[in-house]
Parts: structure tokens; sequence; C-alpha cells
């Protein structure tokens, strides 16, 4: 597949739009976004054109918000409101989280009232709540009505709804009182009370947190879940695609911040080079001043050196292995603190357990230094390595475990307190452990 869309690229380079176009028909949306992700600005504009109206709307649904804000610069205005106006509301407000204030605003005036209406329903929600990521069209069923009536509701408002296979059902105040399944609705007699089929619903506040909110709906096996206000009204429904666009999104940004980089945030073909140099510089320049932390232990025990020239030798050996550690507590904790297995409140259980793992690797790790730097160099040095070794793993691993805590904690993102702080930190720390361990071991 790829080598095919290699040959449509072609295609718009050798200037061949009418045998573009016919390419086109043949693929399938799916291939169709794929291909305009790997374009560049202009030329993806030019493809996207060439596409039948129908195909362009759903083409463009499934397009990053980023390159539906670009496509849409190079559309006439009257092909802006359609293509605006056929997304759903949430998807909308993504988008429009994308633009200038003054050109989301002179779009949204474009909607009609109804759209307008949902639109503002979800913009009316703090960014990063799952308010925010919900959509306002649901089909909620009264717990008094039958399975007759239910099911010619959902005939009538189902073409509108985000999704009819999870229904919210209400009392007379729209409180939320459990959900029903159309598989439910279904296989049951219509003369059935709505009461008798309802289970209980699993919700979520609109003010709540959207990758929580995603984590539960993914970890919980829903197919949707009701939002509801502070009084527990239902406010919108949120699904499971959702849920997985926003927890993709969220490990996109944890790996990107373990690397030490700032998320792209849109597919990597389609990113200009000068934006993903401005994503990793700012983090260069900040681990670099860090690990002047490195050159300054090393200078202060410059004499240490200089008596026992050999230990400059397992200096890479052993800030590497200090690093590599802490990285792999960090991104252990980091991960549990996003599936909500560790709280801040567990701050010293995971203190105590890494301290027990860092022991224990760290013995492991100096038995094999003690034997192999003892038997080709000299034991003295061997028992150096070996207790260094012990003292890194510990400590590395503690801290790796305790940085995340402490970035959540402060409000911050934990992947940003994890592998490039941790390496640095590590670093510096892992050397002055070293050469006290070899002034006490050799008398230095």
């Amino acid at each position: 597949m790829t080598e095919q869309l290699d040959d449509l690229a072609d295609l718009i380079r050798n200037e061949r739009l009418r045998d573009l176009r016919v390419a086109l028909d043949e693929l399938n949306t799916g291939d169709i976004v794929d291909f305009l992700e790997r374009l560049g600005v202009k030329d993806r504009a030019v493809a996207f054109r060439l596409l039948p109206k129908d195909t362009a709307v759903e083409v463009f649904d499934m397009l990053d918000q980023s390159l539906q804000h670009e496509i849409i610069e190079g559309l006439k205005d009257s092909d802006v409101a359609h293509f605006f106006e056929s997304l759903d509301p949430d998807d909308r407000v993504r988008l429009m989280d994308e633009m200038p204030a003054s050109v989301a605003r002179k779009m949204l005036r474009h909607l009609d009232p109804r759209e307008r209406s949902l639109t503002n329903i979800v913009l009316g929600y703090p960014s990063g709540t799952i308010g925010r990521e919900m959509s306002p069209e649901f089909v909620a069923i009264p717990e008094h009505w039958s399975v007759e009536q239910a099911m010619e509701k959902v005939r009538r408002a189902g073409v509108d709804a985000e999704t009819i296979y999870t229904l919210p059902v209400v009392d007379r105040q729209r409180l939320l009182k459990g959900v029903v399944s159309l598989r439910d609705l279904v296989s049951s007699e219509g003369h059935t009370a709505i009461s008798e089929l309802m289970m209980e619903a699993d919700s979520v506040d609109a003010d709540h947190d959207a990758e929580d909110a995603a984590r539960m709906c993914a970890d919980r096996k829903h197919l949707a879940m009701p939002v509801t206000d502070k009084e527990h009204r239902v406010v919108g429904i949120f699904t499971v695609d959702d849920a997985l666009d926003i927890i993709e999104r969220a490990e996109n940004e944890d790996a990107a911040r373990h690397g030490g980089a700032e998320p792209l945030n849109r597919p990597y073909l389609s990113t200009p080079v000068l934006t993903i140099m401005r994503s990793r510089i700012v983090w260069l320049m900040v681990l670099a001043l860090g690990a002047t932390l490195t050159v300054q232990v090393l200078d202060s025990f410059e004499a240490t050196l200089e008596e026992a020239v050999v230990l400059a030798l397992f200096v890479p050996l052993l800030i590497g292995t200090g690093g590599n550690t802490g990285n792999q507590a960090a991104t252990t904790v980091t991960r549990a603190l996003a599936l909500g297995d560790v709280q801040t409140r567990d701050v010293f259980k995971v203190l105590w357990r890494e301290v027990r793992v860092g022991i224990t690797l760290g013995s492991a790790l100096g038995v094999l230094g003690l034997l192999l730097v003892g038997w080709r160099w000299d034991w003295p040095t061997g028992a150096v390595i070996g207790l260094t070794l012990v003292a890194i793993c510990t400590l590395a691993a503690s801290a790796g475990g305790m940085m995340p805590i402490l970035g959540k904690k402060l409000g911050a993102d934990p992947a940003v307190f994890a592998n490039p702080f941790i390496s640095t930190f590590v670093d510096a720390t892992g050397l002055i452990v070293y050469f006290m361990i070899a002034r006490a071991v050799l008398g230095l």
C-alpha cells in the first residue's frame, strides 16, 4: 500500500490530476486519509479538492484537527461552512481550538441555530474536561416508557445521535437513572417497561478529567457512558471511539516527553521540519544545562581521578546503568499513574517498593561487576564498582519512582519528570556516590 500511495504522490507532482481523481475513487476512506497525511500542505489541498463531495466529508472528519485547519485555509468560504457543519459538535470544538479565535467565531456564526447551540454546550466546559469531549447529541429514554415508545424515539431521533447502542434512562427531571442497550430493546416485547430492562449506569461528571474518563470507559469496556452535570442530569454521551482517541493522544504526549521532546500532535510526515525542530530544541537546551552538573562533579573529583585513572573507565558504565534503572522505574510508575493503579497518596508505598527493587537489581549487577572488574583489573577496584552499582541502582530506582508522583502532585505532566530529568539527576548524584565509595575503599 505504501508504494501505491507513493505512486499517487507522483501523479500530483507530475500534475496528472485527472489520473489522480480516478485513482482516488478506487481507494477506501482510510487509505485516502493515509495518503493525505503523507502530503505537503499544497499537495494535500489539491488532492482533497479532487474528492467527491460525500467522500470529502468522510475524509475530513477522520483527519487530525491540525490538518483540517490547513485544508480549511485553502477552501472557499462556502466550502468551509459545509465541511465545518458536517462535523459532530465535539469534533467541531477541537477544530476551533486549532484556529485563531477570530476565525473560530466567524465559522461559529455561519452554523445553523441548532448546530450552534450544540457546539456552544461543548464550548462551555473547560479544556481538558470530558465535557469538552462529549457529544450533546444523544437519545435519552424516560424510565416510565415502554419498549415500543423507546424504539419509536430511537427510530425518529437516532439519525442525529452520536450512538444508539447505549441509551441513558432518565426520570421526569432528566436525572440519570440507568442505561439500556439497543440489544435489550430489540429483543424485548413492546409492552415491557424500560424500568425493568435498565441497568445501573457508570457515568462521569462533565467537569471530570478527560483522560481519566477515557480510561474508565475503555477499562470497563463500555460502548458509551452518560455524562452528567452537578445535579446528575444527563448533558451528553461519551463513546468508546472518542475514549480511544483521547488515550492515544495522551500516550503520544507521554512517549514524546519520555524522550525529551514536545508532542507533534499531527502525523510525522506532514509535520514541517521547523516544527519538529522546535519540539525538540527546548528540551535539548534544558538537558544540556542539566548535564553541566555532571561536568562540575567530574571537576570536583579531578584529584581522585588523577590518583586512580582506572576509575574513569567505568564512568560511562555507571551513569548509563543508573539512567536506565531510573528510566525503567519512571516509565512503570508513570504508566501506573495514567491507569489509576497508583495515586499520589501511595508515594511511600512506591518508594519502599522501588528501594527494594533497586537493591535487588543493584546486588545482581554489583556481584557481576565485582567478579569481572576484580578478575580483569584488581579486587579493590572491583569492590568499588560492585558497591557503586548497588548504591546507584537503589538511588535511581527510588528517584525514578518518586519523580512522576511529585510531578502529578505539583499539577505537571508526570512524563515531564520522567526520563530526561532523571537521567540528568542520576548522572550527577551517581558520580558523587561513585567517587565517595572509591575514596573510602581505595583510601584516596
